[in-house]
């Protein structure tokens, strides 16, 4: 699809343009100060909102990149973005323009919707691959423990990513690929880190993803799903009791104290990999997690049963 293509001068032009303070005027007079020094009336307004209005403007500018990054390929429009932040259109556009000119963002030239650029991708790929480096020897480690297939996964926008599989060496196994998506309301990967989210962020996602029936057992009102997540949060792990696929269990942990939204599962057939099993896997993950991320957490408390029509 075609891509809006801009001077870089223009986008330099812009990006300045947006920068300065709404309601600046150009060649505004110097203000005289008691100490004797002139310091123009723009700056000094910035200078007063130094902690307020910059710390929201920053705040303001998450909030975006965040929509944006969520939203997928499918992107975003103006609209949306002034909701977000709670701006006028005139001034969620500036902030627009200053994230397409530092190519953060990009426009579709054809539907004027906003996707994440290639600034922010070039950045976001360096980071995850650290974080594969550092998870990979705490994922063989449980390999070795179990002998099922261990699984890094990562919350983007309404989805789970594959970040890293570790398969398991029997001959019949359960097993994604690097790079594949889940939804989050039949993968325990997509549970633990959903119940680190607000009850309302977690139905602006489900509203995106739908909940699509996969098993008998899979979860599929938001109400149901806000009840497993509330579980969750009280046990510190999730588990999918073949809610994604027939035959198949897992149990997951997320990792504390990271930016990045990371959990890892263990998975296996369910008629190898218990329950049982599966409530006790849960503490080995979470000693990996802790090593992994190098803060602690809360013990773990058994996960209850969910009541099932």
């Amino acid at each position: 699809m075609a891509r809006q293509m801009t001077a870089k001068a223009t986008k330099q032009k812009q990006a300045k343009a947006a920068l300065e303070p709404v309601g600046a005027t150009r060649g505004a007079k110097s203000a005289a100060k008691p100490n004797g020094k002139a310091v123009s009336a723009p700056a000094e307004a910035e200078a007063g909102n130094d902690r307020s209005g910059g710390s929201r403007s920053v705040q303001r500018t998450c909030a975006i990149l965040r929509l944006i990054g969520g939203a997928g390929e499918e992107g975003v429009t103006l609209v949306d973005v002034a909701a977000i932040s709670e701006l006028p259109k005139s001034s969620a556009h500036r902030y627009l323009q200053v994230l397409e000119a530092e190519h953060f963002i990009e426009r579709d030239l054809n539907s004027s919707r906003y996707r994440l650029g290639l600034g922010f991708m070039s950045l976001q790929a360096g980071h995850t691959d650290r974080l594969i480096q550092r998870t990979r020897p705490y994922l063989a480690r449980i390999l070795d423990q179990f002998d099922e297939t261990v699984n890094l996964g990562m919350l983007v926008g309404h989805q789970i990513v594959y970040l890293e599989i570790l398969e398991s060496p029997h001959a019949m196994r359960l097993a994604a690929r690097k790079g594949d998506t889940e939804g989050i309301h039949a993968t325990a990967l997509g549970k633990v880190l959903a119940a680190k989210l607000p009850d309302r962020d977690v139905l602006q996602l489900l509203s995106r993803s739908g909940m699509p029936k996969h098993t008998d057992n899979t979860i599929t009102t938001t109400v149901d799903y806000l009840a497993e997540l509330e579980r969750v949060r009280e046990a510190g792990y999730a588990i999918d009791d073949r809610e994604n696929e027939a035959e198949g269990r897992c149990v997951a942990v997320a990792v504390p104290g990271l930016a990045t939204p990371i959990a890892i599962s263990l998975s296996g057939v369910a008629s190898r990999f218990s329950m049982e099993q599966a409530h006790e896997a849960a503490n080995s993950l979470r000693i990996a997690a802790i090593e992994i991320s190098g803060e602690d957490m809360p013990p773990l408390k058994r996960l209850r049963t969910r009541q099932r029509a």
